[in-house]
């Protein structure tokens, strides 16, 4: 039997619950996050921009994105969502963008609706293009993909820039336009949440849990009531490495050693187990018995 395309596995995942997605802004912690369990994985564009030293402001290239893609979906077999920015151009740089995503082995992306340069969605400073601008993109999308079931996700970041209620308005247009989920950026309330699902029965709705922002912090369990699909914690990994690395390199600055934070480092063992250490080893062995 043929395998189900990465696409096909998300779209089962969400159908049969709202699942819980983490950023991974490497192979090794995409790899760390399928044998906990996640049914998928996210390349958040702030996590990846963040990676290589650069602010969120759409500076990362399609390319740059689909390689690190590439190397997440070498490392791990769960599927993986990517972020794709604006689509990195019009609706015909968009058809090369899903090809690109794609041919990377991604299960789906999803593009939003603001202008460049873009922001982070949960600062002010955001222009939107036109609504009918993000359908061609949404349409642009679907018709270039191979796989029906390469997942086309439409982000809005209209309730920042707007308000409410043209979220609601966008998020219906483009799902008209061929979208199979919406991600509405930068709700501000639980209640906000709960009508902005009310208002979109039946669509595979993406609640963003990214911390510090304008959403609240909310239960999965909770999100699932209202009807969202996907909870995604995008740059939270990123954000508890960078905290926790911060706090050692402060002790050894310090205290002149590390000996205090051993406790919470994975440690040679697991991290070569991680690794797949003993396989690579046995391997070239048996290469030369």
């Amino acid at each position: 039997m043929t395998a189900a395309s990465p696409g096909r596995r998300l779209r089962q995942a969400w159908a049969a619950g709202t699942i819980a997605v983490p950023g991974v802004y490497c192979p090794l912690v995409a790899r760390l996050a399928q044998r906990m369990g996640f049914p998928a994985v996210y390349l958040s564009g702030a996590a990846l921009s963040a990676s290589l030293g650069m602010p969120d402001i759409g500076l990362v290239t399609a390319t740059e994105f689909a390689d690190a893609a590439r190397a997440i979906v070498a490392a791990s077999s769960v599927p993986l969502i990517c972020d794709a920015d604006t689509g990195f151009g019009e609706a015909l740089n968009v058809e090369r963008t899903v090809r690109l995503f794609e041919a990377t082995g991604a299960a789906g992306l999803h593009l939003e609706d603001q202008q460049m340069p873009k922001r982070c969605g949960h600062l002010s400073g955001k222009q939107l293009v036109e609504a009918d601008v993000m359908a061609g993109k949404i349409r642009a999308a679907c018709a270039a993909r191979s796989d029906p079931d390469f997942v086309i996700l439409a982000r809005t970041d209209a309730r920042g820039v707007i308000g409410f209620e043209e979220a609601v308005r966008r998020a219906k247009l483009y799902v008209s336009a061929g979208a199979d989920g919406i991600f509405p950026e930068a709700l501000e309330s639980p209640e906000e949440f709960a009508a902005f699902a009310r208002a979109m029965p039946g669509v595979c709705l993406l609640a963003n849990m990214t911390e510090f922002g304008r959403s609240p912090p909310m239960d999965r369990s909770t999100l699932a009531q209202m009807g969202y699909r996907i909870a995604l914690y995008p740059v939270t990994g990123l954000r508890a490495a960078l905290g926790a690395t911060r706090a050692v390199f402060a002790d050894i600055q310090a205290k002149g050693h590390q000996r205090d934070t051993l406790g919470g480092m994975l440690t040679r063992g697991d991290l070569y187990e991680l690794l797949d250490y003993d396989g690579y080893d046995s391997r070239d062995r048996s290469y030369f018995s």
